[in-house]
């Protein structure tokens, strides 16, 4: 090579990417902090019970912790000349939601409690009151007699990222402004029926309960709820409400003090590959119908047992948890659309969702009135099947059109879980009002394939699949 010739690129020793080190949380703290407080919950003396706190003040005792404020020991109530004083009975978290005292935190927080003690970073406390509870999304909202407080800002919980850093600021076991970070370890866990939970590996303890969870912006993300545990701590797995969920709940606390949630009036469950399979449906997808509540506004638009529902108001349902979420979240009243897959064709439906309430008992399948007609012999029989009909009663109190009742199951029909007092109402989607009509259907399928069955056992409708060769 000349002397002074340039060096080639290749040459030249590559360079090593940039690190990239720990993040630094200072600025959250300091940006978010003032927005977090404490709440402290009490019990009138005549309802206390000995417990956690005694097992807290224990802890800090012996590892010479100071205790938090509002934890101190409890005077026994002969001692307290019979008064009937408010006694702690719990600690949690919670965040500023506006400047005029709105407060977020956890349903199970406030759960119980005679009075609030709200405590604020600058030491300031104040009495709350509960503006509105919802435990099925373990979301509460209260209020203080205040002004001029920080509010937390916001985040857009669909940027969130699996692997992404967060921290969670809290009182764990009442200790103020706990500042604790890790990462999301995953997001839409189904561990509720109406909310998808954030995973994070963020320590959350006792007392965190309520407390935010915040992104990098110094958006608030999640609200933390839960724990995996078996020891009662914290054992690297915890869980938070999605804030877009939490906020159309506390929206309608806030307006209404209560939460109103849509509802079809279905019992369904989750769809199986195999069974997707068999009944040409494919992939598996969408909710299985095991049940339709009489009189409910899916019995009224015409959705039977064995539907599989496919799509609501437009939004595929690609889990069966997503219907309830869909519906719970629909106003009451409204129109909604639905499509159904059935005996291997999609139909549409118009449903008017009611608003939800306590499930009314729904009547339980009956063996009928008067003697049961006697077995028909045929190719069920083939199956380990002896079959029957249902009587006029039958089909009344189970409130179905027709089907076949299973008078004794064997060979491949009990290998498939088939067993006496079923009821089938489709044999590879087609309805078999009658014993004579389930052996039509049955002279006609592939033996060499797997065949689908649509039964009724007691309340409950479910799908299973006969292997007609073995």
């Amino acid at each position: 090579m000349a002397v002074g010739a340039p060096v080639a690129a290749s040459a030249q020793p590559a360079v090593a990417p940039s690190v990239r080190g720990l993040p630094d949380f200072t600025d959250l703290v300091e940006m978010v902090g003032p927005s977090v407080v404490n709440i402290r919950t009490l019990e009138r003396a005549g309802s206390v019970s000995s417990g956690t706190d005694e097992q807290m003040l224990e802890f800090f005792r012996r590892f010479g912790i100071p205790v938090p404020p509002g934890m101190t020991p409890r005077t026994p109530r002969s001692d307290r000349g019979g008064a009937e004083e408010a006694q702690p009975k719990g600690v949690g978290s919670g965040f500023v939601l506006s400047a005029d005292g709105f407060i977020m935190t956890n349903a199970h927080v406030v759960d119980g409690a005679d009075e609030l003690i709200v405590t604020l970073p600058d030491k300031r406390e104040f009495k709350a009151r509960v503006v509105g509870a919802d435990k099925r999304t373990d979301v509460a909202v209260v209020k203080i007699e205040a002004s001029g407080l920080s509010p937390v800002r916001i985040g857009d919980v669909s940027r969130l990222r699996v692997g992404e850093w967060v921290m969670a600021i809290g009182s764990p076991f009442g200790l103020e402004n706990t500042v604790t970070a890790g990462i999301v370890s995953a997001k839409q866990r189904d561990t509720g029926d109406f909310l998808p939970f954030i995973q994070t590996d963020v320590a959350i303890n006792p007392g965190n309960s309520g407390g935010p969870l915040i992104n990098m912006r110094g958006e608030v993300v999640g609200i933390n709820s839960q724990i995996y545990s078996r020891s009662g701590g914290f054992q690297g797995i915890s869980f938070a409400i999605p804030i877009d969920e939490a906020v159309r709940v506390s929206d309608q606390l806030r307006s209404s003090g209560r939460v109103s949630r849509g509802r079809i009036g279905v019992q369904i469950d989750q769809v199986s590959k195999e069974v997707a399979e068999s009944i040409g449906l494919g992939q598996p997808r969408g909710a299985l119908v095991r049940s339709v509540e009489p009189n409910s506004p899916a019995a009224k638009a015409g959705v039977e047992a064995g539907d599989i529902i496919l799509k609501f108001d437009g939004k595929d349902i690609e889990r069966s948890i997503d219907l309830p979420r869909l519906v719970g979240n629909t106003k009451p009243g409204n129109r909604s659309s639905m499509t159904v897959f059935r005996r291997g064709g999609q139909r549409d439906l118009t449903i008017t969702v009611a608003e939800l309430e306590p499930e009314k008992p729904q009547p339980r399948a009956s063996a009928g009135e008067g003697s049961k007609p006697p077995a028909a012999p045929g190719a069920a029989q083939a199956l380990g099947l002896a079959l029957s009909d249902l009587s006029t009663a039958d089909k009344r109190d189970l409130n179905l059109k027709g089907g076949v009742r299973v008078d004794s199951a064997d060979g491949a029909a009990a290998r498939a879980g088939l067993r006496e007092g079923d009821v089938i109402i489709a044999l590879a989607n087609t309805e078999v009002p009658s014993v004579k009509d389930f052996e039509g259907v049955l002279s006609k399928v592939d033996r060499s394939k797997p065949v689908s069955v649509l039964f009724r056992r007691g309340e409950w409708a479910q799908y299973t699949v006969i292997r007609l060769g073995r």
